[in-house]
């Protein structure tokens, strides 16, 4: 839900600057609470340079870039090309963990890429002129991506609730100062349903949907694990038409199934090369 309703909370109503930082200031004041209440470990000084790409991507990257492109971009324009999300985590575990993949693997994620692009250009009138909205989506994309692939990693060393914690509460002074900077450029005002929506996206978006997510990524393989990413696009798609009565159209559909279905098979030939490369380990064995 987090694509609809940052796109609710955003039309005619809260800035976007105030909903992209505002929501990780909430956040991180629950963390800070949750972890002195639990007194964790403090994280060492690579791992704090470590969750410093895991705030720049998702607590910093992906909630801004978003939050300004759904001022513009439908959501179910927006959760087309986030459909790429799978894909990309792939490609950044791929790349994070030094591994060697096979050729088909890189064709499958760039034909996604290429899927994206076309849809985008032709939503927009096509290529002369790429649209600012979607420049920051695709931006976003490889912020959550980055995000995604680094806390999977640090899950397994600080814990899935810890690593997101210790994110927001590095991100939190920045976080904090853009928050104070959209509130002197206008107090935030919006609608009791559009509240509901910062709300959601401050605690379930930012914070507690990561406990989960991380804690999945951790355990892995995280390329496998970001197959669960490819119903993020057809779920956003329809709350897009059910909260905010969007009209989705043939192309979107068509373009949403095209991007999953490249995403799935860049996941799954990295699975299959996975598995081949274990049962010749074993036979050898």
């Amino acid at each position: 839900m987090t694509v609809p309703l940052t796109r609710l909370a955003a039309l005619d109503g809260l800035s976007p600057l105030f909903i992209g930082s505002g929501r990780a200031v909430v956040a991180a004041a629950v963390a800070a609470t949750v972890l002195a209440l639990t007194r964790q470990r403090v994280p060492s000084r690579n791992q704090w340079a470590r969750l410093a790409v895991v705030a720049s991507g998702v607590v910093v990257g992906f909630p801004l870039l978003t939050s300004y492109a759904l001022t513009q971009a439908p959501a179910s324009h927006g959760a087309v090309v986030i459909g790429l999300l799978p894909a990309a985590t792939a490609v950044m575990a791929v790349l994070r963990g030094n591994e060697r993949v096979a050729v088909r693997f890189w064709m499958w994620a760039a034909l996604g890429a290429v899927a994206v692009v076309v849809f985008a250009a032709l939503q927009n009138g096509g290529f002369e002129s790429p649209h600012w909205a979607d420049l920051f989506l695709f931006a976003a994309v490889a912020c959550a991506a980055a995000g995604y692939a680094e806390g999977g990693l640090l899950a397994r060393e600080l814990g899935a609730w810890q690593t997101v914690s210790w994110a927001l509460l590095l991100a939190a002074p920045l976080m904090l100062a853009l928050t104070g900077i959209s509130v002197t450029e206008g107090p935030p005002a919006g609608t009791g349903v559009q509240w509901l929506a910062f709300a959601y996206l401050s605690l379930f978006s930012m914070y507690l949907g990561f406990f989960a997510w991380y804690r999945g990524l951790a355990i892995g393989p995280m390329t496998q694990v970001s197959q669960v990413q490819l119903v993020q696009p057809v779920l956003s798609i329809v709350w897009a038409a059910v909260i905010l009565h969007e009209h989705v159209t043939w192309a979107t559909v068509l373009a949403g199934l095209t991007v999953i279905a490249c995403a799935r098979s860049a996941v799954r030939t990295r699975l299959d090369a996975t598995r081949t490369s274990g049962a010749t380990t074993r036979g050898a064995s």
